[in-house]
């Protein structure tokens, strides 16, 4: 589920739709949830798909860990990449608002943590922009990505938060857990594939 204070507009022809925030969102919001309305695809679903649904699977969807299709329901699919992102993908099934979000910005996140099969073009057009998203991005900046997230999310129970109800019961405990200091940060590397978190050949050289 996406933030409400959001709206769908065309970015332009060649990028085509875009998330935009139709009000402040302020740092450490909980922009995106993953709740029980997403369609969750299996592998063998999948595999099961006519060649026009997996291709609609593949732009829509986000693959976790476990290398299920994740679908949202609503404008949150259409949500697109920045190397320079304002919200991102945490373990505990949600996206944070990174830094505050003017309205009339584009909501964006890092594609790299979404388990990604091939390299993608970027068009993000930001001064740090990587030029090619690879699946081995993450690996190389996780350490970095996770400092920004746990920044916002001490920032989670100064905010107004009108996603928190859709966090399941398990969720909603943990996050209390960490932010009350009982538990340790859960790493987005934990969100990667197992494949995906062995060292590239250049991360060792």
């Amino acid at each position: 589920m996406i933030h409400p204070s959001t709206e769908l507009r065309l970015v332009s022809p060649h990028v085509g739709y875009g998330v935009f925030a139709s009000q402040p969102i302020p740092k450490g919001s909980l922009v995106y949830v993953q709740d029980p309305l997403d369609i969750k695809i299996t592998p063998q679903q999948y595999q099961r798909l006519d060649e026009t649904s997996r291709q609609l699977a593949e732009k829509y969807s986000f693959l976790d860990a476990k290398g299920n299709r994740i679908l949202s329901w609503d404008a949150a699919k259409f949500v697109n990449h920045s190397c320079h992102p304002n919200t991102m993908s945490t373990a505990w099934g949600f996206e944070v608002a990174l830094r505050d979000i003017e309205p009339g910005e584009e909501i964006t996140d890092e594609y790299s943590l979404f388990n990604l099969e091939w390299e993608m073009e970027c068009a993000c057009g930001h001064n740090a922009c990587r030029g090619m998203i690879r699946p081995t991005d993450a690996m190389m900046h996780f350490r970095s990505w996770d400092n920004s997230i746990q920044s916002a999310i001490a920032m989670i129970p100064h905010v107004d938060q009108p996603l928190i109800r859709s966090l399941d019961t398990l969720t909603h405990h943990s996050l209390n857990e960490y932010l009350r200091g009982g538990t340790r940060y859960r790493s987005v590397r934990s969100l990667l594939r197992k494949d995906l978190k062995k060292p590239s050949q250049s991360m060792m050289s």
